[in-house]
């Protein structure tokens, strides 16, 4: 592939990438006092997050019930407050039993 292909596409994306941090940074000059951009742009990252991470999830296995599996144990012991390495190894687990089991 040559450089020509190549170069659009990586200049494209420095712009974008510049401007994504650049525009809010000179259009917000005061600090945000409003409670819901507050509470908004406190939660973007937490979706953002959940969107890439989500799809990635039911499409790592195979068959889809052991995705749901995973999915559901890694649920229940993240809604009972366990740490994040106890969520991750039990929905492992859960998935490769699921997996595993006919």
């Amino acid at each position: 592939m040559a450089w020509s292909d190549v170069l659009p596409g990586i200049v494209t994306m420095a712009l974008v990438t510049y401007l994504i941090r650049a525009v809010p940074l000179a259009l917000f000059t005061k600090p945000i006092t409003s409670r819901r951009v507050q509470a908004f742009l406190y939660y973007v990252p937490y979706a953002v997050l959940a969107a890439m991470t989500v799809p990635g999830v039911f499409t790592a296995t195979p068959h889809l019930a052991s995705a749901i599996a995973g999915t559901a144990a890694a649920l229940v012991l993240a809604w009972k407050n366990k740490g994040l390495l106890v969520v991750s190894l039990a929905a492992a687990a859960a998935g490769l039993l699921a997996l595993l089991l006919p």
